[in-house]
């Protein structure tokens, strides 16, 4: 692949910058991004290496920590986009057998005394009982910079979820042509329960984007959000994009919101995630048509491309 130069931005004033130790990441030749699965990501080069969403396979039958053990202990940065399982799960874990420190949304963690806690990783409900040395909470516009990679927090909304409880649950889209990416949801089968993230709810709990910042790269990961018009401009090199949402504001983006939102992005790569996921005993609880995806985006003059689980790139 070409060899990609972007300046990376000024950062704003509204960002909020801490320091630890900070040693200047040089001009990168070569990133290299594994992916396993749902959200979950290792972003490195040869001196930082980057978990996001060390959470946990949901899968009935593949039950487990979806970044590798053997990948745990030259880690150096943990990123946790918000608290559910998937996507929180091995948080203390990751931290303990590496020691690097944990950055997230602030609404994941509170200081109690002398201690800071975050939400219980493997808990039920809104319980903060797990005490991490090294935590850095971020609101929307904040950034901290450890060991030169620079960590912007980036607006993100968590959809409400439907735990499917019979038979697997399907919708009907009917584009809505006077909201363009809106859409009519209709059930056409199976029984479910709807969760919706608010106060004192675990689903989606600290939702929050990442802007990377590499050296001369840029990765942008949303995590499970909804379109949001916040995001017009950003640019990076890599776009971490969820595909897998039911339609009509349903969990997350699906493949038609995010076509949107990589209109208003305008990233060099995309990458889509968090779909065709398995859930418990359904196989695929978030189904998407990721070919069809990669030729629409394709079709805006931007490379697509679809990882499955324990592929890497290099970019």
């Amino acid at each position: 692949m070409e060899k990609e130069k972007q300046v990376v931005r000024q950062r704003s004033e509204q960002k909020v910058q801490l320091q630890n130790g900070d040693k200047e990441v040089s001009n990168v030749e070569n990133l290299k991004i594994k992916h396993y699965w749902y959200n979950a990501f290792i972003i490195q080069n040869d001196k930082v290496k980057i978990a996001i969403d060390p959470g946990q396979n949901l899968w009935l039958f593949s039950l487990g920590s979806l970044i590798p053990k053997s990948e745990w202990s030259d880690i150096t940065h943990i990123l946790v986009t918000h608290g559910d399982p998937d996507h929180e799960w091995n948080i203390d874990r990751v931290a303990k057998a590496s020691g690097a420190p944990v950055i997230c949304g602030k609404d994941l963690v509170k200081r109690v005394g002398s201690e800071t806690l975050v939400v219980a990783p493997r808990g039920r409900g809104v319980k903060y009982d797990t005490p991490l040395e090294k935590v850095y909470p971020l609101d929307v516009g904040e950034a901290v910079t450890l060991d030169g990679v620079t960590i912007e927090g980036l607006k993100a909304v968590h959809g409400p979820i439907v735990i499917p409880l019979l038979g697997r649950l399907q919708y009907k889209q009917r584009p809505v042509p006077a909201e363009g990416i809106g859409k009519i949801v209709v059930p056409l089968f199976g029984l479910g329960v709807k969760q919706r993230p608010g106060p004192d709810e675990r689903v989606g709990l600290g939702a929050i984007g990442f802007k990377i910042s590499i050296g001369d790269k840029v990765v942008v990961n949303l995590g499970d959000t909804l379109l949001q018009k916040e995001w017009e401009g950003l640019r990076p090199d890599v776009l971490m994009i969820p595909i897998g949402g039911m339609g009509g504001g349903i969990w997350t983006m699906d493949e038609a919101d995010a076509l949107g939102a990589v209109r208003l992005i305008q990233p060099k790569k995309v990458i889509p995630c968090h779909y065709n996921a398995s859930f418990i005993w359904i196989k695929n609880a978030a189904p998407a048509d990721a070919e069809m995806f990669r030729r629409e985006v394709e079709k805006m003059g931007i490379e697509c491309i679809i990882m499955k689980d324990g592929d890497e790139i290099i970019i």
